[in-house]
């Protein structure tokens, strides 16, 4: 099995090299293996690789002085965030229409969504359009604006338009820190707008974190924990202490 995956590892560092960048779908098929299969092997290799937008990249091309780079959290409590969205997944319904946050978190909740679930989802994301394009019975919404590369994902007063046309059952929020008196921050402060639009406008809110963003307090200040209904982490609903 460790002559199997070096020989994944050599082979996707030799269409890096030659690509630059790869689609996670695509490395998958080369190397003749799932598309989880290849995260782990970008995990447990991140000095060779980088993960962005459902793409990887090598590690070379990230740059060192970005704060917050979702290639470098993508694959952090991989498995913590992957648990989170399985308890936030029962409160995606048929036919209603849901927000998906920026991130790495709720990527895994797209995979949740069932096959024959026909939803609308609203996102702003590149990851998370990238993978509820695979989902052949939701309709997309993506808000558009400025590209921030740091998170793969767009912001502007277009975003926020298109929110006030749109009606939201439920709102799956993302979070980089969760202090019990500040509330719910985030790193990015172009994110804090349409976080605060949706969760304004969303019939639900729910904030989804692995438990290790419990504590944390970051310098972008989006809503009191009271905002939401229910705080999900790999544990189920939590209380912030």
């Amino acid at each position: 099995m460790a002559n199997r995956k070096s020989t994944r590892i050599t082979t996707l560092t030799d269409a890096l090299s030659a690509r630059r960048v790869l689609h996670l779908k695509d490395a998958a098929a080369l190397l003749g293996v799932s598309e989880m299969t290849v995260r782990r092997d970008i995990a447990d290799n991140p000095g060779l690789f980088g993960y962005l937008g459902g793409h990887i990249v090598s590690a070379a091309d990230i740059e060192s002085d970005v704060p917050y780079e979702l290639a470098r959290a993508a694959d952090s409590h991989a498995a913590a965030k992957r648990e989170a969205c399985v308890h936030a997944a029962r409160f995606i319904r048929p036919d209603e229409t849901i927000f998906i946050d920026c991130g790495t978190t709720l990527e895994y909740l797209v995979d949740l969504i069932p096959e024959n679930y026909s939803i609308t989802a609203v996102c702003y994301s590149l990851n998370a359009a990238d993978r509820l394009t695979r989902k052949p019975n939701v309709r997309i919404v993506m808000l558009g604006g400025l590209y921030h590369p740091s998170s793969a994902s767009f912001s502007g007063d277009s975003s926020l338009d298109t929110l006030d046309r749109l009606g939201i059952n439920v709102a799956f929020l993302s979070a980089a820190g969760i202090d019990q008196q500040r509330g719910a921050t985030c790193v990015h402060f172009h994110e804090v707008p349409i976080k605060q639009k949706v969760i304004s406008l969303a019939r639900e809110n729910y904030l989804v974190v692995d438990q290790s963003k419990i504590g944390k307090l970051k310098p972008a200040f989006f809503a009191p924990t009271g905002a939401f209904r229910a705080v999900i982490t790999e544990y189920g609903e939590t209380a912030v202490a």
